[in-house]
């Protein structure tokens, strides 16, 4: 059995996207790395699932596999993929949608420029509720905490925005230590479900570059998560550092606009969602073959 899918990236941070609501999918951790792997399957950061949810009052439910087979909670590039997606897909007219994911509900929201705006919900800085067994704050106040990383110790702003994140300020982005000192934070072990590792460079109050190594995908051209975490860490404030919503977060695969007002607010973040090209793929694991049913490459609509 084939089937169907769409290639789709938000900002460079690519994903396959499949209707589970029309096709019967039951996937696996051996079927997502099949997928997610670039030179026997479609090749991708994520694998999405659109799925109908059990709640009547909400329109879909939200899964996110990343590329090492696991389940997560949430995807802010994927959110804006997966609003696109429903809509092209004909699964929906609204040009708002509300999506149930395991850590609560996102509404992503088509903008009439193409953009996908999503409402993230409130951050969560509760150690408990990220989660994050604890180490010594920078400080009695803030969310920036002393983390020993080999024979480094780091301070590094922690909270989750549906998944976790630890955040750390670098003075030039390019030279960031991503590939040395990401690895290490994902699997620290005071994060008992692993840790997203964000590089952050300040340009000024509104404006910043980010590196971010994805717990599960490595390091990935953008990271909507990633990006709203940076912004609310610099404007709770780190280090010397304070920013100013909005700000733009600009990383390799892109730009986003993250706005956010307070500590008990939602954090709106707003970007591109781009179909490239949909297909059709073997139901199972043992055929690594692929069929390329058209191609494209367009604008969020």
């Amino acid at each position: 059995m084939k089937l169907k899918f769409s290639k789709m990236h938000g900002t460079g941070n690519d994903f396959v996207v499949f209707d589970g609501v029309r096709q019967k999918i039951a996937p696996s951790p051996e079927w997502v790395r099949f997928i997610a792997d670039r030179h026997f399957g479609v090749g991708c950061d994520q694998v999405l699932l659109v799925e109908k949810s059990g709640d009547p009052s909400v329109d879909f439910r939200y899964r996110i596999f990343n590329a090492d087979g696991g389940e997560v909670e949430q995807c802010g590039n994927g959110a804006r993929c997966f609003a696109h997606f429903a809509r092209e897909q004909g699964l929906t007219d609204k040009t708002e949608i509300c999506v149930e994911t395991t850590r609560g509900v996102i509404r992503p929201r088509i903008e009439a420029d193409g953009n996908v705006t999503v409402d993230m919900g409130a951050p969560v800085f509760d150690p408990e509720k990220i989660p994050f067994l604890g180490a010594t704050r920078a400080s009695t106040e803030g969310v920036v905490f002393r983390l020993a990383v080999g024979d480094e110790t780091l301070e590094t702003a922690i909270l989750s925005m549906g998944n976790p994140h630890a955040v750390q300020i670098v003075t030039d982005i390019e030279d960031a230590p991503v590939a040395r000192i990401g690895p290490l934070v994902e699997a620290h072990p005071l994060f008992p479900h692993r840790v997203n590792a964000s590089f952050m460079q300040a340009i000024d109050p509104h404006s910043i570059r980010l590196r971010v190594f994805e717990r599960g995908a490595g390091e990935t051209l953008a990271c909507g998560t990633g990006a709203c975490a940076a912004a609310v860490a610099g404007i709770v404030g780190i280090a010397d550092l304070r920013l100013e919503s909005p700000v733009r977060v600009e990383m390799r695969g892109g730009v986003l606009t993250i706005a956010w007002d307070g500590r008990a607010a939602s954090v709106f973040m707003t970007g591109p969602a781009v179909t490239v090209f949909t297909g059709e793929i073997e139901a199972c694991s043992d055929s690594p073959t692929y069929r390329v049913r058209q191609s494209s490459r367009k604008s969020t609509a």
